[in-house]
């Protein structure tokens, strides 16, 4: 009786591939989170190299590796993957950024919820934006994105040739440095109108000095902010939207940094 064995190459190319799913799959929001259970994420991963392994088979490097010269290669594979889920991540960091600030300045501060995405205790409203931010995120089929990336970088960058040495990182921080100015952005409606009820508050203290001011800005505050969150929720997901179809061009920007041009 005869054995089908898999030749060696087959399976370190099969290797090669799967670490830059696994690298995607893994840091992804919402599929990569701590939420889902780590051997979903492994049969996804799986799968899905099974099922890209043909059409990218091609661009992978056709020689036999050393196991050390193999192991560099699955680890640059899986650095890019995550790379690119840290970029998605960055939309959701700024969103729940933000949603702190206007946490602390509604006298939310010890309103504080269980976030089992990244099991940590967050701001409530935090949460709550960060919950919209998926919602939006799932009904754009972003989640998609990622499967097309995973096929078309091997197009424009196949294994082993990434270049940190040119404008990569500096790339990756830049947009690490906007996660602050996109949380102002969500935020900045609902601290404006706070601000202008501090302001006005602080002037009637100074006119009712028996008026005590202090109890009556929680619920104005709170009432205001949840108004001005309702009336803001479709610029918020304008934005979200906006940010979410900026994704492939930066990967495909990211993928030409990272080639060297």
């Amino acid at each position: 009786m005869e054995l089908l064995l898999v030749p060696v190459d087959k399976i370190q190319l099969a290797l090669i591939c799967l670490a830059r799913v696994a690298g995607i799959m893994g840091s992804i929001p919402v599929l990569g989170s701590a939420q889902v259970p780590t051997k979903a994420k492994t049969i996804l991963a799986l799968l899905l190299t099974a099922l890209l392994f043909p059409s990218v088979e091609s661009f992978l490097p056709q020689q036999d590796f050393q196991p050390v010269a193999l192991g560099l290669l699955v680890a640059n594979e899986a650095l890019l993957g995550i790379i690119f889920g840290f970029i998605a991540r960055i939309i959701f960091t700024a969103v729940e950024f933000g949603g702190t600030i206007v946490g602390y300045q509604m006298g939310f501060a010890a309103a504080n919820v269980y976030d089992p995405q990244n099991q940590r205790q967050v701001s409530l409203i935090s949460q709550f934006q960060n919950v919209f931010a998926i919602l939006i995120y799932l009904a754009l089929d972003v989640h998609h994105v990622f499967i097309r990336v995973m096929v078309d970088s091997y197009h424009v960058l196949p294994p082993g040739m990434l270049d940190f040495s040119g404008g990569a990182v500096p790339f990756v921080m830049e947009l690490t440095g906007q996660m602050f100015s996109l949380a102002v952005r969500f935020s900045a409606p609902i601290l404006a109108v706070l601000l202008l009820s501090g302001l006005v508050l602080g002037v009637l203290a100074r006119v009712f000095p028996q008026l005590n001011v202090f109890m009556l800005s929680f619920p104005i505050n709170i009432g205001m902010a949840f108004l001005i969150i309702g009336l803001t929720m479709n610029l918020v997901a304008g934005l979200l939207s906006r940010e979410f179809s900026m994704l492939p061009e930066r990967f495909e920007q990211l993928l030409l940094l990272l080639k060297g041009r």
